[in-house]
């Protein structure tokens, strides 16, 4: 088994779980109807691309263990998902927010993975795609709107962005099992995903009147080596309860 393109494809999948599990929570609290139902399409897209990535980590790893398995049997320091992802949902603001940087990065990424080098990999990323750039594009519109409304939608988002700011680095911030996959030409290198992250937020930035922080700030690492806020034991309690109340148990 190749270890680190497991362990790659752990990050992807979580990534989209946690956060997906995120904005599960929120449906019947969207800000309208029409918000709520949005917030809602999107948690499905991101469960739906968890499958995809989940089922290809379990056939790589050989031992057995299918999505299911792997999304409700692990522990909270085998999850490999960015600290951003679970970060606690907060106002309207903090939802958002925390959307348009995980959309930004998740765009120019799946953007990328459609060069993969592992075909199946380039698979999912294209079945992603269109999903994703929508994603980017609500969130972007929204940020706008938001930023560049009333006094208080304004202040409110840029508390959002200084307050998420220092968990939008580690995407960036590569380790072995990054650098073993740039080196396979499965993954982007980092660098051109830092750069087309911090170009698209600060255009999006720019017209809704949002001051961007330092890209120099320090930020926040471990959610990809297992090391988690406390936010995550509450997400997972919730999300894995029935199959760890009752194991085994199928519809």
């Amino acid at each position: 088994m190749d270890k680190a393109k497991f362990e790659y494809l752990l990050r992807q999948g979580d990534n989209a779980l946690i956060l997906s599990q995120q904005l599960s929570q929120l449906c019947g609290k969207g800000p309208a109807l029409e918000e709520d139902m949005a917030l809602t399409n999107v948690a499905l897209d991101l469960l739906g691309q968890t499958r995809m990535w989940l089922s290809y980590a379990g056939e790589l790893e050989g031992q057995g263990r299918d999505e299911d398995r792997l999304a409700y049997l692990r522990d909270n320091r085998e999850f490999r998902n960015l600290l951003l992802a679970e970060q606690p949902n907060g106002d309207y603001a903090m939802v958002m927010v925390r959307q348009f940087f995980f959309d930004t990065w998740h765009f120019f990424l799946m953007r990328e993975l459609l060069k993969s080098s592992d075909k199946r990999i380039a698979e999912i990323a294209e079945k992603s795609i269109k999903e994703v750039t929508y994603h980017l594009r609500r969130s972007g519109d929204l940020v706008v709107r938001l930023g560049d409304g009333t006094d208080i939608s304004h202040a409110r988002m840029q508390a959002a962005v200084d307050e998420l700011w220092t968990y939008t680095g580690e995407a960036f911030i590569y380790d072995e099992v990054d650098l073993a996959m740039v080196a396979q030409g499965v993954a982007p290198a980092a660098e051109i995903l830092h750069t087309a992250f911090l170009q698209h937020v600060a255009e999006v930035f720019e017209e809704a009147t949002l001051r961007m922080p330092s890209p120099d700030a320090y930020m926040q690492r471990g959610g990809k080596q297992g090391r988690h806020s406390e936010r995550l034991g509450f997400v997972l309690a919730e999300m894995q309860f029935l199959q760890r109340a009752y194991p085994g148990v199928e519809w």
